[in-house]
């Protein structure tokens, strides 16, 4: 590491640890950047802050198979981070061989959404807490960029995180174009920061999110905290991967004295 990528470095101590500095030399490898020097962090909101992907993915099975387009619970992890009319538009593509209307695309979301409505309560991420602590004590921005746009989910972040985003930080679907795996999210995420693609880092658990952070340039933590293989996620390019939001947590924390 340079001199400034050590300095950065000694607010997170993933970066002074072997694992977090080779990660760091492999991503500086594939770019021609000046310096590594994280001051945000932009967090995936589903299956990153919150447990929240399992009736996600339930409910999008479910709606889906009901209007007859066949998912699994599965398959909708592997959908997580796209818009919902672009999954819509993936399954009317194979099973109705031709486009989904502007009306097939609300009513099915709107389905979508009431049962995920209806749903319990999806809890905190176990170690997302202390994430977002380690993260705020190294004095970096915290910012979201998610891909769902459901207002019952993003009235949550200031719920159970008070205090801790700022609704300006708040990247959803709604704001962008193009959802993930596209890098238009990340790279919104950037400009509401302020800074450059070196300056960030990205916490994904999904492969089109992990997709979509690396597209913009970003060094990506990926969390593996659904039911995919580990190579769903170093596939797309993850730079680390850890198994739980608590083991990123540990790596976080600074060692004992």
């Amino acid at each position: 590491m340079n001199p400034s990528t050590h300095h950065a470095a000694l607010s997170l101590p993933l970066f002074t640890r072997p694992q977090g500095c080779l990660a760091v030399e492999r991503f500086m490898a594939q770019h021609s950047y000046p310096d590594f020097t994280p001051r945000a962090v932009l967090f995936d909101m589903d299956g990153v802050l919150f447990d929240s992907m399992p009736n996600h993915a339930r409910s999008w099975a479910r709606v889906c198979t009901d209007f007859g387009l066949a998912m699994t619970p599965e398959e909708a992890y592997m959908h997580e981070g796209r818009t919902g009319e672009a999954t819509i538009q993936i399954l009317a593509q194979r099973y109705l061989h031709r486009p989904a209307t502007a009306q097939e695309i609300e009513r099915i979301y709107e389905a979508k959404c009431r049962l995920f409505n209806a749903c319990p309560e999806a809890p905190k991420m176990e170690g997302a807490t202390e994430v977002l602590k380690r993260v705020a004590e190294a004095g970096l921005t915290i910012a979201v960029v998610t891909g769902s746009g459901q207002k019952s989910l993003l009235d949550r972040l200031e719920q159970n995180y008070p205090g801790v985003f700022a609704p300006e930080l708040i990247v959803s679907s709604k704001d962008v174009r193009h959802g993930k795996p596209h890098p238009e999210p990340y790279l919104l995420g950037l400009e509401r920061v302020g800074l450059e693609p070196w300056e960030a880092i990205v916490v994904e658990n999904a492969p089109l999110g992990v997709e979509a952070a690396v597209a913009a340039g970003i060094f990506t933590i990926a969390v593996n905290t659904g039911p995919l293989p580990e190579s769903a996620l170093l596939e797309p390019g993850a730079h680390l991967l850890f198994p739980s939001m608590t083991a990123l947590a540990q790596a976080l924390t600074p060692p004992q004295p």
